[in-house]
């Protein structure tokens, strides 16, 4: 398998904007970019709601500091200078994914960034089409919520408070088979 090295070229941004607080990362999972974060030196803070996860993590990245919780609770950071969400802003209805954007925008200080990458409509091999619709691209896939974005959707989402500085669709090789996402860096602007 090849490594998913995707923070790597913007780990000199991180380093600029964490300005020495903790990054937030929502959704670790088992802590693959923590330990990228936490081996440059960062302080990490990340958020899963599976203990099994969560228990991965921490041996991955033992310096870091994890909380298994919904990403929809409160969160332990009051502020960060960067939030890395990868593949975890999708299992929500409209209304809460945009609720989960704006606050993610309000944690960040100024000109702080967020790193995410969103499930493409794209993504077939991981539930973009032949799965129950529960609404406009989102499906109920192996009995669970999952949303899939397109490029309008992404610029819909991010419309209000943020500076787009990378928006491009792309596929990953991080799981058994090729992986569609949008990888996109936004700045936070009032």
């Amino acid at each position: 398998m090849t490594k998913d090295d995707w923070l790597a070229r913007w780990l000199p941004l991180i380093g600029e904007r964490a300005a020495g607080l903790p990054i937030l990362e929502l959704g670790c999972g088992g802590g693959r970019d923590s330990e990228v974060l936490g081996a440059a030196g960062h302080k990490v803070v990340g958020i899963d709601l599976s203990a099994k996860a969560i228990g991965n993590a921490r041996t991955r990245a033992p310096l870091a500091e994890f909380h298994c919780q919904d990403i929809q609770g409160p969160w332990p950071v009051a502020r960060a200078g960067v939030v890395v969400a990868s593949l975890s802003l999708h299992y929500f209805p409209w209304p809460e994914t945009e609720a989960l954007a704006a606050r993610i925008h309000e944690t960040l200080t100024p000109s702080g960034v967020l790193l995410c990458r969103l499930n493409s409509t794209n993504d077939h091999h991981f539930g973009a089409s032949g799965h129950p619709r529960i609404s406009d691209d989102y499906y109920r896939v192996d009995g669970e919520p999952k949303r899939f974005f397109d490029r309008v959707a992404v610029d819909r989402l991010f419309a209000r408070g943020w500076r787009m500085l990378h928006n491009e669709e792309g596929v990953i090789a991080r799981y058994d088979h090729p992986k569609s996402v949008w990888e996109t860096t936004l700045e936070r602007i009032d």
